[in-house]
This record gives structure tokens, sequence and C-alpha cells, in this order.
């Protein structure tokens, strides 16, 4: 059984199991997280899909950490202008392992 769902822009397909790393959300960790945004199932062959979500369809994960990903640079040059700006970047995320898919 397999899900595709979306949270913080973004869409995920996932199955039980599964670990995924998703935006920061501000549940805890070890608490448990909802997406009701369930864009289709599949379940033994059959494949629902919602308009624009599935009525009824839920998924549970569990939080199991939050952190920062690898750090990115942003640099911007304009040339003859005497002008650099160097940044860095790191993006938060949190790791979720998904637990049930009801539909």
């Amino acid at each position: 059984m397999l899900a595709v769902i979306k949270t913080g822009g973004k869409q995920y397909i996932v199955k039980k199991g599964d670990k995924i790393k998703i935006e920061k959300v501000k549940e805890a960790q070890g608490q448990e997280i909802i997406f009701d945004q369930v864009l289709l199932v599949e379940k033994a062959k059959k494949i629902k899909i919602g308009t624009p979500f599935v009525e009824g369809a839920k998924v549970t994960g569990k939080v199991l950490e939050h952190g920062k990903g690898e750090k990115i640079i942003v640099f911007k040059y304009k040339p003859k202008k005497r002008y650099r700006k160097k940044q860095g970047h790191r993006q938060p995320y949190t790791l979720v392992e998904i637990t049930k898919i009801e539909a």
C-alpha cells in the first residue's frame, strides 16, 4: 500500500516504514503527525485519485528528529562594481517515519 501526500509545498510518495525528510514542522521529537492532504492511495492494485484530496484518507507518521541539511553557498557578484556577497544556508528539516496509511 502506498500513498502520495502533500506537505510543506512538496509531494512525497510514501509507504509504511519509509523515512522521509520534510520541511520543519512544530511537533516535538517522538510525537505523532497526521498528514490529511492525501492526493493518491494505492491498495491491492486499486488506485484512488483525489480531486484534489482523497476523502477520508490519512497518513500517520512519527517524528524521529529535527535537524539542518548540508550547507550551500550563495554567492552574489557584479562584475566591475566591486560587489561580492557570500552567504551560507542550511535548510531545517524534520525526519518522519511513516507508521500507518488509512484509506
